[in-house]
């Protein structure tokens, strides 16, 4: 189904929160050919393994698989879980970040009550090709659901963005207004696509990203919408790190926002300490959490900043289980459990 004319926005259309009900977490399992975990693909599957059994006590799970093959793979690394939650769709991925390629889910209150918005996907900036089949994914996932499908014409990774379910969006200048996305687009034609097809009203721009973000600089690694005011930031202590001045650039312009004419409230989460890895900083952030029905994902990084940060989530999330799963051998693959993840909406 497809709706060239009318935008989601004037069609009553609106992306929900993460924390709001969800019908499934989608995922594309990695394929031990891809590029995303050089020289460690099995190092990784114990954390994917453990990602998804969290996941299973919360929600069904959607995995994406190339082929019997692949899918019995991904079975294997899961035995002796419950596979009632689980589904495997023959959806073709060339890497795992279903965060960032996958469908975005859009809701409304009279039917179709779901749709999906198809943004253009370019593996952040032509890094990393061949990128053909994850390029088409949400196109692929509307079909499974006969859902319309929204075309923006706008190159946009869900990773780039977050909001609070009522028309306020947070991203970053660095990746957005970079030149390797949409050269031809300018800070406004960009807003007033994701104002009308994320029904965003108020727009929110943070800066600089982290140092070893290949993404040039996703907004889910620095900060979070947690309620519909409150916003969870990551700063950095060690005024030595490179990491220092771009987030405190990025508190100080959270602390002049407002949505709604009234300021947003803040919470700050630390870092972890500096991961290096062939010579690579990694790209560690405790922002890339994910929030499921029941329970909150976090990346650990056998870190004393860990304990700090799961007792900081608790708290915003009193009704979820923070859950901190070890992300040391994962990170090598740039990304954590929100890059990961994409959710579904529920629909009433």
């Amino acid at each position: 189904m497809n709706n060239e004319e009318q935008k989601p926005l004037a069609l009553g259309y609106r992306m929900p929160a993460e924390w709001e009900p969800h019908a499934a977490t989608w995922l594309s399992w990695p394929r031990r050919e891809g590029i995303s975990f050089p020289d460690s693909f099995d190092r990784v599957l114990p954390t994917l393994r453990a990602m998804v059994e969290a996941l299973i006590e919360s929600e069904n799970v959607c995995i994406n698989v190339c082929n019997g093959a692949h899918e019995a793979e991904a079975r294997k690394v899961l035995r002796g879980l419950s596979m009632e939650r689980i589904t495997f769709h023959r959806i073709p991925t060339n890497e795992p970040w279903c965060r960032d390629h996958g469908p975005i889910f859009l809701t409304r209150k009279k039917e179709p009550r779901l749709a999906i918005v198809d943004w253009d996907y370019n593996a952040w900036g032509n890094k990393y090709p061949p990128f053909d089949l994850d390029e088409v994914v949400p196109a692929r996932v509307a079909e499974i659901f006969d859902v319309p499908v929204f075309y923006p014409r706008m190159i946009l990774e869900g990773g780039a963005i977050d909001v609070n379910g009522n028309g306020a969006l947070l991203t970053t200048e660095s990746c957005l207004l970079n030149p390797n996305r949409n050269p031809n687009l300018d800070r406004d034609e960009i807003e007033t696509r994701l104002r009308d097809y994320l029904g965003a009203r108020e727009i929110l721009w943070l800066g600089e990203g982290i140092e070893g973000d290949d993404t040039d600089g996703h907004i889910d690694d620095l900060a979070r919408f947690v309620s519909g005011r409150t916003i969870l930031t990551v700063v950095e202590e060690n005024r030595d790190d490179k990491n220092y001045e771009p987030l405190r650039e990025n508190l100080a312009r959270l602390r002049k926002m407002k949505i709604g004419n009234r300021k947003i409230d803040i919470v700050t989460l630390p870092m972890p300490n500096k991961i290096v890895r062939e010579n690579l900083r990694l790209p560690a952030s405790y922002a890339n959490f994910y929030i499921a029905n029941s329970c909150v994902l976090l990346p650990t990084f056998a870190d004393a900043n860990d304990r700090i940060a799961l007792s900081i989530l608790q708290k915003l999330f009193p009704d979820r289980r923070v859950i901190g799963i070890d992300c040391r051998e994962l990170i090598w693959g740039l990304g954590t459990f929100h890059c990961l993840t994409q959710q579904q909406p529920a629909v009433k």
